[in-house]
């Protein structure tokens, strides 16, 4: 089976609602047992009817396996896109994203409080390979249009909202940007996911995920994704595949970004194992019924806070007090389960982490348990220094889908 012929793919999903593609892209029941959930293709390697007579096109699952595949279809489903592509880390994927469309001597544009990890992939990872980097507030279109270096800015990288000062950016405005520059349009989605936004819909070129959050749900599995989109004109309507910046090919002469990142993903090799493809599969399935509860839930403990003496400022896009408030409401469907907040003092912050009960002081989000942590010394850590540093009183929780009461509970408990 190929992704052309795996169960599901011969159906057209892409005119029902969410839910309905998120269950069904890709995993329809199978053609040989009926089974109703994809199997785990636990296999290496596939036997060939005569050299180069694969059946399906499998051959070696570092290259496609039949469990990857189901995840792939199903999330490029989700998002809207043409081409899924699942690895073993978000950084994985952000990593082959950088290593298909970047070359030595490249510019990227990044948030000023990106997600601490994407900050030390560029800086330090892809700094040493010749690519420079400018942090711009992506709020600010003036500034972005300052930091674009023509000839050189070859991606625009968003999140919105951010992690973990829940920014938000004009995903359309910033793909017009973008595109005048010659330069690929990359939104981290992670936070929103799927069922809160589509950036594909609004211009964005590619689409990144850390699965190991919201999409799994659970966590119990590290993943990551990329999903590539049409190029989507001013009128909302498909044009042509996303091509690479700069009149670029792949190293396999394709002159897609689909193209690119399909050779890298397999001559890298960092991709999702069949256990953690199903795994992440099963999570999506169930994304959008979670979603609405992070969502609930969120408000109702961004609303308290906003409240509290003790909290100086909350940090939560569904206040009508946010900055993004209005643009969030225009393109996104719900304003997701991150809340940040400050709380006056470092030592203030560290004292609240380390007084819940509910809330688990842990690192990550987006799984069912809520989480609480301190960015400055925790997730963000690595940007201690840089223009991305973040505030020392600040506090980040991962909103989960336990009973409101409880939560608001052990805030007030920790804050008292």
């Amino acid at each position: 089976m190929t992704p052309e012929t795996s169960p599901g793919a011969h159906h057209d999903w892409s005119g029902a609602g969410f839910a309905t593609r998120a269950i069904h892209a890709g995993q329809d029941p199978d053609p040989t047992t009926g089974a109703v959930v994809p199997p785990i293709y636990a296999t290496s390697t596939y036997k060939q009817d005569g050299v180069g007579g694969l059946r399906g096109g499998y051959e070696y699952s570092r290259s496609a396996n039949p469990t990857r595949t189901a995840l792939e279809t199903a999330l490029a489903a989700a998002e809207g896109g043409t081409a899924g592509f699942a690895f073993a880390s978000g950084l994985a994927a952000e990593d082959a994203l950088l290593r298909a469309a970047l070359r030595p001597g490249d510019h990227v544009v990044i948030p000023d409080d990106a997600y601490g990890g994407t900050y030390r992939l560029v800086a330090r990872v892809f700094g040493a390979w010749g690519v420079e980097h400018t942090a711009a507030d992506l709020a600010d279109l003036d500034a972005v249009r300052a930091a674009v270096q023509p000839g050189r800015t070859r991606a625009i990288w968003v999140e919105t909202p951010t992690n973990p000062l829940l920014g938000i950016s004009d995903i359309a405005a910033l793909a017009e940007v973008a595109h005048d520059a010659d330069a690929l349009l990359v939104v981290d989605n992670t936070f929103a996911t799927p069922y809160l936004q589509n950036p594909l819909a609004l211009g964005a070129d590619v689409v990144v995920h850390s699965t190991t959050k919201y999409v799994g749900g659970h966590s119990d599995v590290v993943g990551g994704a990329l999903v590539v989109g049409p190029r989507v004109g001013h009128g909302g309507a498909a044009e042509a595949p996303v091509a690479l910046p700069g009149g670029r090919q792949a190293p396999d002469g394709g002159t897609s970004l689909a193209d690119a990142v399909r050779f890298h993903q397999n001559a890298s090799g960092a991709v999702a194992g069949p256990f953690d493809a199903w795994l992440t599969l099963r999570g999506l399935k169930t994304l959008a019924v979670r979603m609405d509860r992070h969502t609930a839930n969120a408000a109702a403990v961004a609303t308290f806070l906003d409240e509290h003496p003790r909290v100086t400022e909350v940090l939560y896009p569904g206040l009508a007090s946010h900055p993004g408030h209005e643009l969030a409401a225009r393109q996104m469907r719900g304003f997701g389960g991150m809340v940040s907040f400050r709380v006056g003092s470092e030592s203030a912050a560290l004292d609240v982490v380390g007084r819940t009960r509910v809330f688990t002081l842990a690192e990550s989000l987006g799984g069912v348990e809520s989480l609480i942590e301190h960015p400055g010394r925790m997730t963000h850590a690595s940007v201690a220094g840089s223009a991305l540093e973040v505030p020392a009183d600040l506090v980040r929780v991962s909103v989960g889908i336990e009973d409101a009461a409880d939560l608001l509970a052990d805030l007030d408990q920790a804050l008292a």
